[in-house]
C-alpha cells in the first residue's frame, strides 16, 4: 500500500486519476486522426464528404476540427443535406455553412458525385458520415459515387471509420441483380451487410464495383469489435436522418423498410416511432399479430396496434436478436398482401414500384409473393449470397 499522506504531489496526482473521466471505450477515425496531429492531412487542400453525424467522440463536429488544423476548402453533403433534416428523397440545394464558411456542394441534387468543378482546389477526399449497416441506405452510394470521382481525378480519398451500429455478424437479406443496381442499391452485396464503411470501401475498391478505382486510405477506430451494436458503444447517437432518431433504429429500418415501400401501409414513419410498425386498413390487429408471434423470430415481440382505420402489428427489437430482420420484412409483406384487394403490387404506382424492386434488389419477389411461394423457400434462397459474402468479405475486415 502506498502512503501518500506525506507527499502532497502524489496525493494530488491520484485524486486527478479518480477524478479523471474514463476514455470512451469506441475511438473513431477522426479521434485517430486527431491523435496523429492530422499528420494525413497535413500540407494538402482537403474536401470533406460529412453532415450532422460527423463528429468526434466527444461530439465536436469534424468539419471544425478539420476549419481550425488543416486546410479545410470544401464541403460536400448527402441526402437529407449537411444537418440531416431534409425528408428522404427530396433534392438538396447546395448553400454556404454558417459554421465554417464554405459552399456545402449536394451530392443530392443534379449531381450524385463530385463534378470536375467542384473539386478543382481539392488535393485529398475526406469521408466521415456514419451509416446505418443497410444496403439501402444512401449514405454508403454517396462514398462509391465519391471514390470513383476520386479515382477519375487521381484524388487520394480517406475514410474515418465509424461503427456499423447493427454490428459487425448480421448478415441477411438478397443481393442485387446488375439490372437493379441504383442509388438505394449501388452495390451487389447483402440487404444487411455486417461490414464497417471504412471495411465496405476497402471492398469496393479492391472489387471495382464502381467505375474507377481510388487511392483510397481507411483510418481505423479503435476499441470497436465485431459484437458491439450501438449501445454497447458508449458514442452518443446522432439522428442520421429525420426517421433514424435512435441508435436502435436501424434495426426496425431493416424489418420493415422495404415494404414500407409499397403504398397503403403505415410503419410510423413521420411521427415519433419511424419504422417500429406496420399496419394496413384492411388487416385485423389481434389475427395479424398472432401470425407474426407465431414466427420465429427470437428477440422480437409483437403488440396489437390500431390507429383510425388502420390496424396491424408494432415491434420491439433487442439489440442482439437473432432473428432475421430482412426475412421478418418479407413474411410481413406476404401476410399483409394475401388479404388486400387490390393486391400491394397493383395498389402501387409504377415509379414506387421501381424504387421497390431496387430496394429489394430484384423484381423476383412480385411473383413470388402473389403466386403463393412460401416465405421460407423466398428466405432459404438468400442462403448462398450470403454464404458467400460473408467468405468474401474476410479480406476487407479490419475488426
Amino acid at each position: 500500500m502506498l502512503a501518500v499522506g506525506n507527499n502532497k504531489y502524489l496525493s494530488l496526482a491520484l485524486v486527478s486519476l479518480f477524478l479523471c473521466v474514463p476514455a470512451r471505450a469506441v475511438q473513431l477515425g477522426i479521434d485517430a486522426l486527431k491523435e496523429s496531429d492530422y499528420a494525413l492531412l497535413a500540407g494538402k487542400r482537403v474536401g470533406l464528404i460529412t453532415n450532422q453525424t460527423g463528429v468526434d467522440s466527444q461530439g465536436t463536429r469534424t468539419r471544425l476540427l478539420l476549419r481550425r488544423n488543416c486546410n479545410l476548402v470544401a464541403l460536400y453533403s448527402p441526402e437529407h443535406g449537411l444537418d440531416g433534416t431534409q425528408p428522404a428523397g427530396r433534392y438538396v440545394p447546395s448553400r454556404r455553412d454558417a459554421a465554417t464558411g464554405l459552399i456545402v456542394h449536394s451530392l443530392y441534387g443534379p449531381n450524385r458525385k463530385p463534378t470536375p468543378e467542384m473539386l478543382r482546389d481539392v488535393d485529398v477526399l475526406v469521408f466521415d458520415m456514419q451509416d446505418i449497416g443497410c444496403r439501402s441506405y444512401t449514405y454508403i452510394s454517396t462514398m462509391g459515387r465519391c471514390m470513383e470521382a476520386a479515382g477519375e481525378h487521381h484524388i487520394p480519398f480517406v475514410v474515418l471509420d465509424r461503427p456499423n451500429p447493427l454490428g459487425g455478424v448480421r448478415i441477411e437479406g438478397p443481393s442485387v441483380e446488375k439490372r437493379w443496381i441504383s442509388f438505394v442499391g449501388q452495390f451487389p452485396i447483402p440487404y444487411v451487410h455486417g461490414m464497417t464503411v471504412g471495411e465496405l470501401a476497402k471492398m469496393v475498391n479492391a472489387k471495382g464495383w464502381m467505375e474507377t478505382r481510388c487511392d483510397l486510405t481507411v483510418v481505423p477506430m479503435r476499441g470497436w469489435n465485431r459484437n458491439q451494436t450501438w449501445e454497447k458503444t458508449d458514442l452518443r447517437w446522432v439522428p442520421t436522418s429525420p426517421n433514424i432518431p435512435r441508435g436502435t433504429s436501424p434495426l426496425y429500418y431493416v424489418a420493415t423498410g422495404i415494404v414500407g415501400e409499397l403504398s397503403g401501409l403505415d410503419t410510423g414513419v413521420g411521427g415519433p416511432a419511424p419504422f417500429e410498425r406496420i399496419a394496413a386498413p384492411w388487416l385485423n390487429a389481434a389475427s395479424f399479430t398472432r401470425y407474426l408471434r407465431s414466427l420465429d423470430m427470437p428477440g422480437v415481440s409483437f403488440r396489437e396496434y390500431r390507429s383510425g382505420r388502420h390496424q396491424g402489428s408494432s415491434l420491439r427489437i433487442d439489440p442482439h436478436a437473432p432473428a432475421n430482420l430482412t426475412a421478418l420484412g418479407i413474411y410481413m409483406l406476404a401476410e399483409m398482401n394475401r388479404p388486400a384487394r387490390p393486391d400491394l403490387f397493383q395498389r402501387t404506382s409504377a415509379s414506387k414500384l421501381d424504387i421497390f424492386y431496387k430496394v429489394y434488389g430484384s423484381e423476383s419477389i412480385r411473383p413470388q409473393v402473389r403466386h403463393g411461394t412460401p416465405v421460407g423457400s423466398i428466405v432459404g434462397a438468400w442462403k448462398t449470397t450470403v454464404q458467400d459474402f460473408r467468405r468474401e468479405r474476410s479480406l476487407y475486415l479490419l475488426y
